[in-house]
């Protein structure tokens, strides 16, 4: 049985895959210099670091839409990022390039997502403007916390003791350039950024559906013409345009009809779900929860952990929030409880 070699993978590179691929052999490198691994490319190497973070673990316990509290079958973080993954894959696949960076980008890309999902990302926002002395309502203070931004720094700087992993440039590029308009430099790390939008608008219909909120027949008319009548049907329609029309265009892109339907349902999603009376209470309960946990750790820095105010070059609030932004919710919510909620005095 013959050994297959970091170099053999990266042969079998240059023979399968597209010449608009990221190539691991061209990679520009890491911040900091390491020997190649025996049988790994770089970007194989990548991912496996990621799935061996703390932080990649601690996604299993970090809301998506519905806390997981509410039942078992509700997608968390975790869920989110691997179906992600799935979905990114199949389409780097079908256009011939690097499935290893694809994935690579895909399991880091909501590493520093807050407890509670969007709502934790504004109330940390939120909590910074006050403390800043801005406009907690302002555009600036929504600037203040990004997920996409704080994965970065969970892979550069929060993990390892502050070390990071020392990821490629590729793989933190995808990361950061994952989310809104932004946009990667490479097309893998696009990919990434739209079976983003594909998997959670795909997924939180799904929930929503199981948490009694909307049946499918709520959905708009309009996007079950060009996207289907159910989730799978939707979830193909999108790949298979998005292979298509990005192998026609030679980028990463949809048919404006696809695209179209796939925003009106996204559109769909924050009128009728993300603002639902059963979501906004928890919204208003996670938002306080937050807020308040902020609080305290700002006036008492001595109590975030040592390793954590290691790595804020002197800037408490920047050390409260990466101490606030790694919790999941449970230790959110366990946190919360032993500092506010009076408990038995044992005798």
């Amino acid at each position: 049985m013959r050994i297959i070699t970091r170099e053999d993978q990266q042969q079998r590179e240059r023979m399968a895959l597209s010449e608009d691929a990221a190539f691991a052999e061209e990679s520009e490198g890491r911040a900091r210099s390491s020997d190649p691994d025996v049988l790994r490319t770089d970007y194989q190497r990548d991912r496996d670091k990621i799935l061996h973070a703390k932080s990649f673990r601690r996604l299993s316990h970090k809301t998506q839409v519905f806390l997981a509290s509410e039942g078992d079958h509700f997608r968390t973080r975790l869920t989110h990022t691997l179906e992600v993954a799935q979905i990114a894959r199949t389409i780097t696949r079908a256009l011939g390039l690097n499935e290893d960076l694809t994935e690579a980008i895909s399991l880091g890309h909501d590493l520093g997502h807050t407890p509670f999902g969007h709502t934790g990302e504004a109330a940390l926002s939120a909590a910074l403007a006050r403390h800043a002395g801005i406009d907690p309502e302002s555009p600036a203070a929504a600037a203040l916390y990004r997920h996409n931004e704080q994965s970065v720094r969970v892979v550069e700087r929060i993990e390892n003791g502050g070390a990071g992993l020392n990821l490629t440039f590729e793989v933190r590029d995808g990361i950061l350039n994952h989310t809104g308009n932004l946009r990667a430099e490479t097309l893998e790390g696009r990919i990434v950024g739209t079976a983003d939008r594909i998997a959670y608008v795909n997924h939180d219909i799904d929930d929503a559906i199981r948490a009694g909120i909307l049946r499918e027949a709520d959905l708009p008319s309009s996007t079950h013409a060009v996207l289907g009548t159910d989730h799978s049907a939707r979830i193909e329609t999108l790949v298979r345009d998005m292979v298509e029309t990005s192998a026609a265009a030679g980028d990463i892109r949809m048919s404006e009809a696809v695209w179209d339907a796939m925003m009106e349902l996204r559109a769909f999603l924050f009128a009728n779900v993300y603002t639902a009376e059963p979501v906004m209470t928890e919204v208003e309960k996670a938002t306080h929860l937050i807020g308040d946990l902020f609080d305290y750790y700002a006036a008492h820095i001595e109590e975030v952990p040592a390793d954590y105010r290691a790595i804020s070059d002197g800037d408490d609030l920047r050390a409260v929030t990466d101490y606030i932004a790694g919790m999941t919710d449970r230790y959110a919510t366990a946190t919360y409880q032993r500092l506010f909620i009076p408990h038995a005095l044992s005798y």
